[in-house]
Protein backbone atom coordinates (compact mmCIF):
# COMPACT_ATOMS: atom_id res chain seq x y z
CA UNK A 1 0.00 0.00 0.00
CA UNK A 2 1.45 3.31 -1.01
CA UNK A 3 0.22 6.64 -0.52
CA UNK A 4 -2.13 6.89 -2.95
CA UNK A 5 -3.99 3.68 -1.92
CA UNK A 6 -4.15 4.63 1.74
CA UNK A 7 -5.47 8.56 0.27
CA UNK A 8 -8.59 6.85 -1.54
CA UNK A 9 -9.26 4.45 1.11
CA UNK A 10 -9.78 7.16 3.60
CA UNK A 11 -11.45 9.12 1.43
CA UNK A 12 -14.39 6.11 0.35
CA UNK A 13 -13.73 2.99 2.33
CA UNK A 14 -16.68 2.49 4.61
CA UNK A 15 -14.84 1.61 7.48
CA UNK A 16 -12.10 4.09 7.08
CA UNK A 17 -15.03 7.19 7.49
CA UNK A 18 -16.55 5.28 10.26
CA UNK A 19 -13.46 5.58 12.38
CA UNK A 20 -13.60 9.16 10.99
CA UNK A 21 -17.19 10.08 11.85
CA UNK A 22 -18.38 12.31 14.05
CA UNK A 23 -20.19 10.28 16.87
CA UNK A 24 -18.38 6.95 16.25
CA UNK A 25 -18.95 6.00 19.22
CA UNK A 26 -22.59 6.13 19.42
CA UNK A 27 -22.31 4.76 16.05
CA UNK A 28 -20.07 1.49 16.92
CA UNK A 29 -21.75 0.87 20.34
CA UNK A 30 -25.07 0.55 18.99
CA UNK A 31 -24.31 -1.55 16.56
CA UNK A 32 -22.12 -3.77 17.89
CA UNK A 33 -25.44 -4.23 20.78
CA UNK A 34 -27.79 -4.93 17.84
CA UNK A 35 -26.25 -6.73 15.27
CA UNK A 36 -22.89 -7.98 16.35
CA UNK A 37 -23.58 -8.98 20.00
CA UNK A 38 -26.72 -11.27 19.39
CA UNK A 39 -26.06 -11.99 15.76
CA UNK A 40 -28.87 -10.76 14.00
CA UNK A 41 -28.49 -10.53 10.20
CA UNK A 42 -31.23 -7.89 9.65
CA UNK A 43 -33.68 -6.14 11.93
CA UNK A 44 -36.70 -4.31 11.04
CA UNK A 45 -36.72 -0.74 11.35
CA UNK A 46 -39.57 0.04 13.54
CA UNK A 47 -37.15 -2.64 16.15
CA UNK A 48 -34.21 -0.77 15.19
CA UNK A 49 -35.35 2.45 15.64
CA UNK A 50 -37.11 1.79 19.06
CA UNK A 51 -33.49 0.74 20.40
CA UNK A 52 -32.06 3.42 19.18
CA UNK A 53 -34.75 5.92 20.60
CA UNK A 54 -33.86 4.18 24.24
CA UNK A 55 -30.08 4.47 23.84
CA UNK A 56 -29.99 8.00 22.72
CA UNK A 57 -32.18 8.72 25.71
CA UNK A 58 -29.74 7.59 27.96
CA UNK A 59 -26.76 9.52 26.09
CA UNK A 60 -28.94 12.94 26.26
CA UNK A 61 -29.52 12.46 29.93
CA UNK A 62 -26.34 11.83 30.51
CA UNK A 63 -24.35 14.34 28.44
CA UNK A 64 -26.53 17.21 27.30
CA UNK A 65 -29.67 17.33 25.01
CA UNK A 66 -27.48 18.71 22.54
CA UNK A 67 -25.29 15.97 22.63
CA UNK A 68 -27.35 14.29 20.06
CA UNK A 69 -29.76 16.95 18.27
CA UNK A 70 -31.01 14.16 15.58
CA UNK A 71 -33.80 11.78 16.06
CA UNK A 72 -33.16 8.38 15.67
CA UNK A 73 -34.77 7.26 12.25
CA UNK A 74 -32.74 10.21 10.75
CA UNK A 75 -29.31 8.38 12.40
CA UNK A 76 -30.24 5.65 10.35
CA UNK A 77 -31.25 6.71 7.15
CA UNK A 78 -28.01 8.76 7.37
CA UNK A 79 -26.04 6.04 8.12
CA UNK A 80 -27.37 3.58 4.93
CA UNK A 81 -26.53 6.63 2.63
CA UNK A 82 -24.29 5.78 -0.07
CA UNK A 83 -21.68 8.33 1.20
CA UNK A 84 -21.33 6.35 4.80
CA UNK A 85 -22.12 2.63 3.59
CA UNK A 86 -22.56 1.78 7.58
CA UNK A 87 -25.76 0.03 7.14
CA UNK A 88 -27.93 -1.80 3.99
CA UNK A 89 -31.41 -0.72 3.84
CA UNK A 90 -33.60 -2.85 2.08
CA UNK A 91 -37.18 -4.15 1.76
CA UNK A 92 -37.46 -8.22 2.07
CA UNK A 93 -39.82 -9.82 0.16
CA UNK A 94 -43.32 -10.32 1.38
CA UNK A 95 -42.64 -7.11 3.45
CA UNK A 96 -43.88 -3.94 2.96
CA UNK A 97 -41.57 -2.39 5.97
CA UNK A 98 -37.72 -2.09 5.56
CA UNK A 99 -34.77 -3.42 7.34
CA UNK A 100 -31.45 -2.87 7.64
CA UNK A 101 -28.17 -5.04 8.18
CA UNK A 102 -24.52 -4.30 8.76
CA UNK A 103 -22.15 -4.05 5.49
CA UNK A 104 -18.79 -6.06 5.60
CA UNK A 105 -16.72 -2.78 6.02
CA UNK A 106 -18.52 -2.04 8.99
CA UNK A 107 -18.43 -5.76 10.35
CA UNK A 108 -14.43 -5.37 9.67
CA UNK A 109 -14.24 -2.01 11.49
CA UNK A 110 -15.94 -3.14 14.62
CA UNK A 111 -13.82 -6.39 14.38
CA UNK A 112 -10.66 -4.30 14.61
CA UNK A 113 -12.01 -2.22 16.95
CA UNK A 114 -12.67 -4.76 19.44
CA UNK A 115 -9.18 -6.49 19.36
CA UNK A 116 -7.84 -3.21 20.43
CA UNK A 117 -9.77 -3.99 24.44
CA UNK A 118 -7.40 -5.27 26.81
CA UNK A 119 -7.64 -9.02 26.77
CA UNK A 120 -7.67 -11.61 29.46
CA UNK A 121 -4.65 -12.74 28.19
CA UNK A 122 -2.76 -13.42 24.89
CA UNK A 123 -2.63 -17.48 23.77
CA UNK A 124 0.69 -17.98 22.11
CA UNK A 125 1.12 -21.59 22.22
CA UNK A 126 -2.41 -22.62 20.46
CA UNK A 127 -1.80 -20.53 17.31
CA UNK A 128 1.38 -21.93 17.06
CA UNK A 129 0.66 -25.25 17.23
CA UNK A 130 -2.14 -24.05 14.35
CA UNK A 131 0.47 -23.05 12.55
CA UNK A 132 2.87 -26.44 12.56
CA UNK A 133 -0.67 -28.00 11.91
CA UNK A 134 -1.47 -26.57 8.84
CA UNK A 135 1.61 -26.85 7.52
CA UNK A 136 1.92 -29.94 8.13
CA UNK A 137 -1.27 -30.47 6.01
CA UNK A 138 0.21 -28.78 3.14
CA UNK A 139 3.08 -30.40 2.77
CA UNK A 140 1.55 -34.10 3.65
CA UNK A 141 -1.50 -32.81 1.15
CA UNK A 142 0.87 -31.69 -1.75
CA UNK A 143 3.29 -34.62 -1.37
CA UNK A 144 2.99 -36.55 -4.71
CA UNK A 145 5.66 -39.16 -3.67
CA UNK A 146 4.05 -42.70 -2.53
CA UNK A 147 6.71 -43.20 -0.37
CA UNK A 148 7.10 -40.67 1.75
CA UNK A 149 3.39 -40.41 1.71
CA UNK A 150 3.39 -43.85 3.59
CA UNK A 151 6.30 -43.11 6.02
CA UNK A 152 4.50 -39.75 7.11
CA UNK A 153 1.51 -42.22 7.63
CA UNK A 154 3.22 -44.81 9.49
CA UNK A 155 5.02 -42.20 11.85
CA UNK A 156 1.55 -40.66 12.51
CA UNK A 157 0.19 -44.60 13.29
CA UNK A 158 3.27 -45.53 15.62
CA UNK A 159 2.62 -42.07 17.50
CA UNK A 160 -1.11 -43.23 17.96
CA UNK A 161 -0.10 -46.45 18.97
CA UNK A 162 2.26 -45.51 21.62
CA UNK A 163 -0.08 -43.08 22.86
CA UNK A 164 -2.58 -45.77 23.41
CA UNK A 165 -0.32 -47.59 24.87
CA UNK A 166 -0.10 -44.60 27.49
CA UNK A 167 -3.55 -44.78 27.94
CA UNK A 168 -3.79 -48.21 28.77
CA UNK A 169 -1.07 -47.99 30.94
CA UNK A 170 -2.60 -45.33 33.19
CA UNK A 171 -0.69 -42.27 32.11
CA UNK A 172 -3.65 -39.90 30.51
CA UNK A 173 -2.25 -36.49 29.77
CA UNK A 174 -4.81 -33.84 30.68
CA UNK A 175 -4.74 -30.49 29.36
CA UNK A 176 -4.32 -27.91 32.21
CA UNK A 177 -6.36 -24.62 32.61
CA UNK A 178 -4.46 -22.41 30.65
CA UNK A 179 -4.61 -24.15 27.88
CA UNK A 180 -8.20 -24.84 27.83
CA UNK A 181 -8.83 -21.00 28.21
CA UNK A 182 -6.71 -20.03 25.82
CA UNK A 183 -7.81 -22.68 22.52
CA UNK A 184 -11.54 -21.70 23.78
CA UNK A 185 -10.65 -18.27 22.70
CA UNK A 186 -9.26 -19.16 19.85
CA UNK A 187 -12.01 -21.24 18.75
CA UNK A 188 -14.72 -18.26 19.71
CA UNK A 189 -12.36 -15.78 17.63
CA UNK A 190 -12.23 -18.02 14.82
CA UNK A 191 -16.06 -19.12 14.94
CA UNK A 192 -17.18 -15.52 14.33
CA UNK A 193 -14.96 -14.37 11.42
CA UNK A 194 -16.89 -17.28 9.83
CA UNK A 195 -19.94 -15.01 10.72
CA UNK A 196 -18.01 -11.79 8.88
CA UNK A 197 -17.61 -14.31 6.12
CA UNK A 198 -21.09 -15.39 5.60
CA UNK A 199 -21.88 -10.97 5.10
CA UNK A 200 -18.84 -10.45 2.71
CA UNK A 201 -20.00 -13.74 0.71
CA UNK A 202 -23.68 -12.70 0.28
CA UNK A 203 -22.56 -9.40 -0.51
CA UNK A 204 -20.77 -10.48 -4.02
CA UNK A 205 -23.73 -12.26 -4.94
CA UNK A 206 -26.00 -9.33 -4.06
CA UNK A 207 -23.27 -7.31 -6.36
CA UNK A 208 -23.83 -9.65 -8.90
CA UNK A 209 -27.49 -9.48 -8.95
CA UNK A 210 -27.57 -5.85 -8.88
CA UNK A 211 -24.89 -5.88 -12.20
CA UNK A 212 -27.10 -8.27 -13.48
CA UNK A 213 -30.54 -6.29 -13.16
CA UNK A 214 -28.65 -3.39 -14.75
CA UNK A 215 -27.55 -5.36 -17.90
CA UNK A 216 -30.93 -6.63 -18.34
CA UNK A 217 -32.36 -3.27 -18.14
CA UNK A 218 -29.97 -1.76 -20.69
CA UNK A 219 -29.46 -4.71 -22.89
CA UNK A 220 -30.33 -3.96 -26.35
CA UNK A 221 -28.18 -7.48 -28.12
CA UNK A 222 -29.19 -10.86 -28.04
CA UNK A 223 -30.71 -12.56 -25.52
CA UNK A 224 -28.05 -15.50 -25.58
CA UNK A 225 -25.21 -12.78 -25.21
CA UNK A 226 -26.63 -11.42 -22.35
CA UNK A 227 -27.29 -14.61 -20.65
CA UNK A 228 -23.86 -15.89 -21.66
CA UNK A 229 -22.39 -12.78 -19.79
CA UNK A 230 -24.33 -13.30 -16.84
CA UNK A 231 -24.10 -16.85 -15.89
CA UNK A 232 -19.87 -15.84 -16.53
CA UNK A 233 -19.95 -13.56 -13.80
CA UNK A 234 -21.67 -16.10 -11.57
CA UNK A 235 -19.39 -19.06 -12.26
CA UNK A 236 -16.36 -16.59 -11.91
CA UNK A 237 -17.56 -15.93 -8.26
CA UNK A 238 -18.54 -19.30 -7.72
CA UNK A 239 -14.84 -20.52 -9.34
CA UNK A 240 -12.70 -18.38 -6.75
CA UNK A 241 -11.10 -19.97 -3.77
CA UNK A 242 -14.00 -17.77 -1.88
CA UNK A 243 -16.86 -19.40 -3.84
CA UNK A 244 -14.93 -23.04 -3.42
CA UNK A 245 -14.34 -22.66 -0.18
CA UNK A 246 -18.06 -21.76 0.97
CA UNK A 247 -19.52 -24.26 -1.33
CA UNK A 248 -17.09 -26.68 1.09
CA UNK A 249 -17.85 -25.37 4.15
CA UNK A 250 -21.74 -25.41 3.24
CA UNK A 251 -21.07 -28.85 2.98
CA UNK A 252 -19.77 -29.89 5.64
CA UNK A 253 -22.23 -27.85 7.51
CA UNK A 254 -25.06 -29.48 6.36
CA UNK A 255 -24.05 -33.05 7.30
CA UNK A 256 -26.58 -34.09 10.52
CA UNK A 257 -23.75 -36.05 12.03
CA UNK A 258 -21.47 -32.86 11.95
CA UNK A 259 -24.05 -31.18 13.12
CA UNK A 260 -24.49 -33.66 15.97
CA UNK A 261 -21.04 -33.58 16.60
CA UNK A 262 -20.84 -29.80 17.02
CA UNK A 263 -23.32 -29.15 19.46
CA UNK A 264 -21.67 -32.44 21.82
CA UNK A 265 -18.01 -30.70 21.51
CA UNK A 266 -20.03 -27.45 22.38
CA UNK A 267 -21.58 -28.83 25.61
CA UNK A 268 -18.57 -30.97 26.95
CA UNK A 269 -16.11 -27.71 26.59
CA UNK A 270 -18.74 -25.54 28.11
CA UNK A 271 -18.86 -27.56 31.07
CA UNK A 272 -14.85 -27.49 31.66
CA UNK A 273 -14.30 -25.48 34.90
CA UNK A 274 -11.28 -23.18 33.15
CA UNK A 275 -14.42 -22.36 30.52
CA UNK A 276 -17.35 -21.25 32.91
CA UNK A 277 -14.94 -19.13 35.25
CA UNK A 278 -14.52 -16.99 31.56
CA UNK A 279 -18.60 -17.03 31.63
CA UNK A 280 -18.45 -17.07 28.12
CA UNK A 281 -21.41 -16.19 26.17
CA UNK A 282 -24.31 -19.28 26.69
CA UNK A 283 -25.05 -18.32 22.78
CA UNK A 284 -21.94 -19.40 21.69
CA UNK A 285 -23.29 -23.36 22.32
CA UNK A 286 -25.49 -22.26 19.61
CA UNK A 287 -22.86 -21.07 16.99
CA UNK A 288 -23.37 -23.03 14.51
CA UNK A 289 -26.82 -22.60 13.66
CA UNK A 290 -26.01 -19.41 13.39
CA UNK A 291 -23.95 -20.19 10.35
CA UNK A 292 -26.84 -22.44 8.48
CA UNK A 293 -29.11 -19.23 9.46
CA UNK A 294 -26.41 -16.73 7.80
CA UNK A 295 -25.50 -19.59 4.82
CA UNK A 296 -29.10 -19.87 4.31
CA UNK A 297 -29.75 -16.02 3.33
CA UNK A 298 -26.30 -16.50 1.32
CA UNK A 299 -28.29 -18.98 -0.71
CA UNK A 300 -31.35 -17.23 -1.13
CA UNK A 301 -29.13 -13.87 -2.45
CA UNK A 302 -28.78 -16.64 -5.21
CA UNK A 303 -31.83 -17.58 -5.41
CA UNK A 304 -32.91 -14.09 -6.57
CA UNK A 305 -30.59 -14.15 -8.92
CA UNK A 306 -31.88 -16.94 -10.70
CA UNK A 307 -35.21 -15.61 -10.37
CA UNK A 308 -34.11 -12.47 -12.12
CA UNK A 309 -32.56 -14.41 -14.98
CA UNK A 310 -35.85 -16.72 -15.42
CA UNK A 311 -38.10 -12.84 -15.06
CA UNK A 312 -35.98 -11.96 -17.79
CA UNK A 313 -36.52 -15.08 -19.80
CA UNK A 314 -40.18 -15.17 -19.60
CA UNK A 315 -40.87 -11.56 -20.83
CA UNK A 316 -38.36 -11.72 -23.63
CA UNK A 317 -40.56 -15.13 -24.76
CA UNK A 318 -43.83 -12.87 -24.27
CA UNK A 319 -42.39 -9.72 -26.52
CA UNK A 320 -41.23 -12.26 -29.05
CA UNK A 321 -44.48 -13.86 -29.47
CA UNK A 322 -46.42 -10.11 -28.95
CA UNK A 323 -44.18 -9.50 -32.51
CA UNK A 324 -45.44 -12.33 -33.91
CA UNK A 325 -48.51 -11.46 -33.13
CA UNK A 326 -48.19 -8.32 -34.31
CA UNK A 327 -46.90 -9.36 -37.83
CA UNK A 328 -49.17 -11.78 -38.61
CA UNK A 329 -52.13 -8.58 -37.70
CA UNK A 330 -50.87 -6.90 -39.98
CA UNK A 331 -50.16 -9.32 -42.90
CA UNK A 332 -53.97 -9.87 -41.94
CA UNK A 333 -54.97 -6.09 -41.95
CA UNK A 334 -53.63 -5.97 -45.56
CA UNK A 335 -55.07 -8.29 -47.30
CA UNK A 336 -58.94 -6.83 -45.88
CA UNK A 337 -57.75 -3.90 -47.57
CA UNK A 338 -56.77 -5.48 -50.88
CA UNK A 339 -59.75 -7.98 -50.96
CA UNK A 340 -62.52 -6.13 -52.66
CA UNK A 341 -59.53 -4.69 -55.09
CA UNK A 342 -57.15 -7.26 -55.83
CA UNK A 343 -54.21 -6.10 -57.82
CA UNK A 344 -53.47 -8.62 -60.94
CA UNK A 345 -49.87 -8.12 -60.85
CA UNK A 346 -48.81 -7.93 -56.74
CA UNK A 347 -50.83 -11.67 -56.11
CA UNK A 348 -49.82 -14.88 -56.99
CA UNK A 349 -53.21 -17.34 -56.78
CA UNK A 350 -52.88 -20.63 -55.25
CA UNK A 351 -54.79 -23.77 -55.74
CA UNK A 352 -54.30 -24.89 -52.14
CA UNK A 353 -52.50 -23.39 -48.77
CA UNK A 354 -51.11 -27.04 -48.39
CA UNK A 355 -50.14 -29.98 -50.41
CA UNK A 356 -53.71 -32.77 -49.97
CA UNK A 357 -52.27 -35.90 -49.97
CA UNK A 358 -54.35 -38.85 -49.83
CA UNK A 359 -53.51 -42.31 -49.23
CA UNK A 360 -55.68 -45.16 -49.70
CA UNK A 361 -55.19 -46.97 -46.40
CA UNK A 362 -56.24 -43.95 -44.53
CA UNK A 363 -59.82 -44.05 -45.56
CA UNK A 364 -61.72 -45.82 -43.10
CA UNK A 365 -63.87 -49.03 -43.24
CA UNK A 366 -68.01 -47.97 -43.21
CA UNK A 367 -69.19 -48.53 -39.85
CA UNK A 368 -73.37 -48.17 -39.39
CA UNK A 369 -74.32 -45.74 -37.02
CA UNK A 370 -75.91 -47.37 -34.06
CA UNK A 371 -79.23 -46.26 -32.45
CA UNK A 372 -79.04 -46.38 -28.57
CA UNK A 373 -81.76 -48.01 -27.02
CA UNK A 374 -82.88 -45.60 -23.82
CA UNK A 375 -84.86 -47.41 -21.14
CA UNK A 376 -86.84 -45.58 -18.92
CA UNK A 377 -87.64 -48.18 -16.20
CA UNK A 378 -85.21 -48.45 -13.18
CA UNK A 379 -85.29 -51.19 -11.28
CA UNK A 380 -83.82 -52.36 -7.80
CA UNK A 381 -81.14 -54.34 -7.32
CA UNK A 382 -80.06 -56.83 -4.70
CA UNK A 383 -77.99 -55.26 -1.79
CA UNK A 384 -77.25 -58.84 -0.20
CA UNK A 385 -74.21 -59.19 -1.68
CA UNK A 386 -72.89 -55.29 -1.51
CA UNK A 387 -70.23 -54.36 2.27
CA UNK A 388 -71.23 -51.03 2.87
CA UNK A 389 -68.30 -50.87 5.24
CA UNK A 390 -66.16 -50.08 2.22
CA UNK A 391 -67.11 -46.70 2.02
CA UNK A 392 -66.38 -46.08 5.48
CA UNK A 393 -62.93 -47.47 5.41
CA UNK A 394 -61.88 -44.34 4.36
CA UNK A 395 -58.34 -43.13 5.55
CA UNK A 396 -58.14 -39.64 6.98
CA UNK A 397 -54.54 -38.00 7.44
CA UNK A 398 -54.70 -34.78 10.27
CA UNK A 399 -52.72 -32.19 8.71
CA UNK A 400 -52.64 -30.35 11.86
CA UNK A 401 -52.20 -33.37 13.93
CA UNK A 402 -48.63 -33.39 11.30
CA UNK A 403 -48.05 -29.98 11.74
CA UNK A 404 -47.69 -30.01 15.40
CA UNK A 405 -45.25 -32.81 15.33
CA UNK A 406 -42.93 -30.66 12.83
CA UNK A 407 -43.02 -27.94 14.93
CA UNK A 408 -42.60 -30.41 18.55
CA UNK A 409 -39.52 -31.48 16.91
CA UNK A 410 -37.97 -28.10 16.12
CA UNK A 411 -38.68 -26.66 19.54
CA UNK A 412 -35.07 -26.22 20.98
CA UNK A 413 -33.15 -26.63 17.66
CA UNK A 414 -33.20 -24.35 13.99
CA UNK A 415 -34.04 -27.37 11.76
CA UNK A 416 -35.15 -31.36 11.44
CA UNK A 417 -35.44 -33.82 9.01
CA UNK A 418 -38.18 -35.60 7.98
CA UNK A 419 -36.92 -38.88 8.97
CA UNK A 420 -36.11 -37.71 12.43
CA UNK A 421 -39.90 -36.48 12.58
CA UNK A 422 -41.40 -39.84 12.29
CA UNK A 423 -38.68 -41.01 14.48
CA UNK A 424 -40.19 -39.41 17.30
CA UNK A 425 -43.52 -39.29 15.72
CA UNK A 426 -44.32 -42.73 14.23
CA UNK A 427 -46.70 -43.30 11.13
CA UNK A 428 -50.17 -44.07 12.21
CA UNK A 429 -51.84 -44.27 8.92
CA UNK A 430 -48.90 -45.76 6.99
CA UNK A 431 -48.26 -44.21 3.17
CA UNK A 432 -51.05 -41.80 3.39
CA UNK A 433 -49.39 -40.25 6.44
CA UNK A 434 -45.75 -39.75 4.67
CA UNK A 435 -47.69 -38.29 1.44
CA UNK A 436 -49.74 -35.76 3.50
CA UNK A 437 -46.00 -34.96 5.14
CA UNK A 438 -44.28 -34.91 1.59
CA UNK A 439 -47.20 -32.82 0.37
CA UNK A 440 -46.76 -30.30 3.38
CA UNK A 441 -43.16 -29.98 3.10
CA UNK A 442 -43.88 -28.85 -1.07
CA UNK A 443 -46.18 -26.10 -0.07
CA UNK A 444 -43.95 -24.69 2.97
CA UNK A 445 -41.75 -22.23 1.94
CA UNK A 446 -39.18 -23.16 5.12
CA UNK A 447 -38.63 -26.68 3.87
CA UNK A 448 -36.59 -27.93 1.62
CA UNK A 449 -35.18 -31.30 -0.12
CA UNK A 450 -31.35 -32.41 -0.48
CA UNK A 451 -31.90 -34.32 -4.10
CA UNK A 452 -27.99 -35.56 -2.96
CA UNK A 453 -28.97 -37.58 0.07
CA UNK A 454 -31.77 -40.43 0.48
CA UNK A 455 -33.48 -41.21 4.02
CA UNK A 456 -35.54 -44.72 4.99
CA UNK A 457 -39.21 -44.27 6.61
CA UNK A 458 -39.91 -47.74 8.42
CA UNK A 459 -43.85 -48.24 9.24
CA UNK A 460 -46.07 -51.08 10.64
CA UNK A 461 -49.39 -51.91 8.92
CA UNK A 462 -52.73 -52.91 9.84
CA UNK A 463 -51.26 -56.66 9.37
CA UNK A 464 -48.18 -56.31 11.34
CA UNK A 465 -45.64 -56.06 8.52
CA UNK A 466 -43.23 -53.76 8.17
CA UNK A 467 -43.09 -51.27 5.04
CA UNK A 468 -39.86 -48.92 3.64
CA UNK A 469 -39.91 -45.96 1.42
CA UNK A 470 -36.86 -43.92 0.54
CA UNK A 471 -37.04 -41.05 -0.51
CA UNK A 472 -35.12 -37.62 -0.37
CA UNK A 473 -34.07 -36.21 2.39
CA UNK A 474 -36.81 -33.18 3.61
CA UNK A 475 -35.30 -30.60 5.95
CA UNK A 476 -37.58 -28.48 8.48
CA UNK A 477 -36.50 -25.30 9.39
CA UNK A 478 -37.79 -22.56 11.69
Amino acid sequence: MDYDDLSQLRRFHPAWRLLLADHAPLIVSFLNLVFIQPNERSVAESQLQSRLEDLLFQLRANHGEDSFPRGARDYLNDWAENDKGWLRKFYPQSSDEAHFDLTPATEKALGWLESLTQRQFVGTESRLKTVFDLLQQMVSGTETDKQARLDDLNERKAAIEREIRQVEAGDIAIMDETAQRERFQQLNGTARELLSDFRQVEQNFRQLDRQAREQITAWEGRKGDLLEQIFGQRDAISDTDQGRTFRAFWDFLMSPSRQEELSEGLERVFDLDAIQALQPDPRFKRIHFDWLDAGEQTQRTVARLSQQLRRFLDDQTYLENKRIMQLIQGIESRALNVRDEQPSDAIMPMESTQAGIHLAMERPLFSPPLNPVIESRVEAGDESGVDPDALFNQVLVDRARLQVHIRDALRGQSQVTLADVIQRYPLQVGLAELVTYLTMAGNQPTASFDENHQDTIQWADENGSYRRARIARVIFTR
